[in-house]
């Protein structure tokens, strides 16, 4: 996983062709990003095929 200022890279578990993107418009209200190494939950809101890339929305970790 990687963060950046508009949202964080997640390593999609069993699916190592994918990058997974959560974008900061995408996160729950008032949740940080993520630190790197955190395993993460979430709903995939999008995909796009020719990049092999897979749009997220975290859900609270609560």
């Amino acid at each position: 996983m990687g963060r950046q200022p508009f949202g964080v890279f997640v390593e999609i578990a069993g699916v190592p062709d994918v990058v997974g993107l959560a974008e900061i418009t995408a996160m729950p209200h008032g949740v940080p990003l993520p630190l790197v190494g955190t395993v993460v939950r979430g709903t995939v809101i999008g995909h796009t095929p020719h990049n092999h890339q897979i749009r997220l929305r975290l859900v609270d970790q609560d």
